[in-house]
């Protein structure tokens, strides 16, 4: 029996509509699971979803160096850019792919390690009280339609666990560490992000 509510479309296919979420981690998605990550405090409630960017070359999509590097197993030699960053402790909660496919890397009731040095609203630290979501793509490179599309449903999904992320709390790492990241970048279309979220809840 799935675990998700389905509908289905105009040739009678299965669309996943939302997203059932057990002790943090997703249904029905792939999960690859990093020790890049710590304990939450329990005082501090989940409140922020930032989103990223993230490809492996730089501007080149596919394949498993994203997943790699989440893991700690980069190989350093793969790739003359490579070599700065394999040794990094770095995860985000989750990758959307250019396909629209889901790997979650970290359970939502953990610490993902995405944020760095960062502040919202005058709080820093915003790996304490975040969830971070990558997408596989590039500041200046359109994104997939199925990525806004399955952003949109992870995001409706997490708001009904998490209450206190608002839409006025979903922001770009670019929002929370200003002086240090661009991502999403311009690329990234926030209103049609947020029609595929509004019609998500209407539907």
């Amino acid at each position: 029996m799935s675990l998700s509510r389905q509908k289905k479309d105009e040739k009678g296919n299965n669309l996943l509509q939302e997203f059932i979420i057990t002790q943090g981690w997703l249904e029905e998605v792939a999960q690859h699971k990093s020790n890049f990550c710590s304990a939450r405090c329990q005082n501090t409630p989940t409140s922020l979803l930032v989103v990223h960017n993230i490809s492996l070359p730089a501007g080149e999509f596919g394949g498993n160096h994203i997943t790699d590097l989440f893991l700690g197993r980069l190989n350093a030699d793969a790739h003359p850019s490579f070599a700065d960053i394999a040794q990094l402790q770095v995860s985000a909660h989750c990758l959307i792919r250019r396909d629209g496919s889901i790997i979650q890397y970290v359970s939502f009731e953990d610490k993902a390690w995405h944020a760095g040095i960062s502040s919202f609203n005058g709080i820093e630290q915003c790996n304490d009280f975040s969830i971070g979501i990558e997408l596989e793509g590039s500041d200046d490179i359109p994104y997939e339609a199925l990525q806004y599309q399955q952003l949109a449903k992870l995001t409706a999904s997490l708001q009904k666990y998490y209450p206190l992320i608002s839409c006025d709390n979903i922001v770009g790492h670019c929002d929370i560490a200003p002086d240090r990241k661009t991502d999403p970048g311009q690329a990234f279309n926030w209103q049609y992000f947020h029609q595929c979220l509004q019609q998500l809840k209407r539907n």
